[in-house]
């Protein structure tokens, strides 16, 4: 492993420890507090429930909110941004909600219930995405990582010995700045090492679209042989499509890597030879601890500001480390 590597997964421990230690400490105040008191809620909501790592994050988050003394609540938008609003504006019309947190369908429709929670005096956060009004968001810079896990690929596979002018789809969303950096990471980070490449982009947000796009992909062009993609979600319906469609789970000549990785996604990355070579993994605890802190420090009336998470990039020889639960 080089030693940039080396340096991020330093960086990431150091980063998981810290957070993990605010979140022990603030479980333990709130433990005793809670005792004897409610201490209200805290709210964290996700555009939709379809999505892998969103769903393993609210699963570290519950205890580590409740022992802080607060009720943990959750919903589904179903991606549908009236379906959010609502969901929040029930959220701030409790009169015990002291904290929201979530990732907006459409971060400018979320501004209005910002200032209608602003105006309750409930601290709201953003996930990935900040927007007018937010208190703090916890933060990837998905430009940086989708930058470095394309280039890691293109360097191993012009080591390797692949076509300079091989295709290569990148799968993801621009539906979001996060989603837009990410994509012009992954598209410059490989044309960074391989200019000649021939990129195709294609939009694919959940594992059913990632399938569906492979298959037409690869039926428009069987040689699409490398796939990067913003999400872990999308490319595991890549993955599906490819199997389904033939291609050995170890083939040589194919190269699979997300910006993020669930246990399936580790579980496919340890294959002998697994066209899944790598992953970009910015930890599930790492990401629910920050959430966690942000919405019981916002719930406790203390200052808060942008909690900045790194990534580190997976390969089969150390996946065992992150593994959730």
């Amino acid at each position: 492993m080089n030693s940039t590597v080396t340096k991020r997964i330093l960086a990431a421990g150091v980063v998981i420890a810290a957070l993990g230690l605010t979140a022990c400490s603030t479980t333990d105040t709130g433990t005793t507090a809670g005792a004897d008191e409610p201490k209200g809620a805290v709210a964290m909501g996700f555009a939709g429930a379809d999505i892998t790592i969103w769903n393993d994050q609210l699963e570290i988050m519950r205890p580590i909110v409740e022992a802080a003394g607060y009720e943990f609540l959750t919903d589904d938008p179903q991606w549908d941004v009236n379906r959010q609003v609502s969901s929040w504006q029930a959220w701030i019309n409790r009169g015990d909600v002291k904290a929201i947190a979530g990732y907006p369908v459409t971060p400018d429709a979320m501004v209005p219930v910002t200032q209608q929670a602003e105006a309750a005096g409930i601290p709201v956060f953003g996930y990935l995405i900040g927007w007018e009004g937010t208190a703090g968001t916890t933060v990837v810079d998905s430009y940086d990582g989708g930058f470095e896990l394309a280039a890691n690929a293109a360097t191993e596979l012009q080591a390797s010995g692949a076509e300079d002018d091989l295709t290569v789809v990148i799968v993801g969303s621009r539906d979001s700045d996060f989603g837009a950096d990410a994509m012009d990471g992954l598209i410059e980070g490989f044309t960074s090492v391989m200019p000649d490449a021939s990129i195709v982009e294609q939009t694919a947000t959940t594992r059913e679209e990632g399938y569906n796009i492979a298959k037409a992909q690869m039926t428009a062009d069987p040689e699409s042989h490398v796939w990067l993609g913003a999400s872990n979600d999308n490319i595991l319906g890549v993955y599906q499509a490819l199997i389904e469609e033939g291609v050995a789970a170890d083939d040589p000549d194919f190269y699979l890597a997300s910006r993020d990785a669930t246990n399936e996604t580790l579980d496919l990355i340890k294959i002998e030879g697994s066209i899944y070579r790598t992953s970009l993994v910015v930890p599930a605890q790492a990401l629910a601890e920050a959430n966690a802190k942000l919405l019981i420090d916002g719930a406790e009336g203390k200052e808060t500001s942008d909690i900045v998470v790194p990534g580190v990039l997976v390969t089969a020889e150390d996946a065992d480390q992150y593994y959730v639960g």
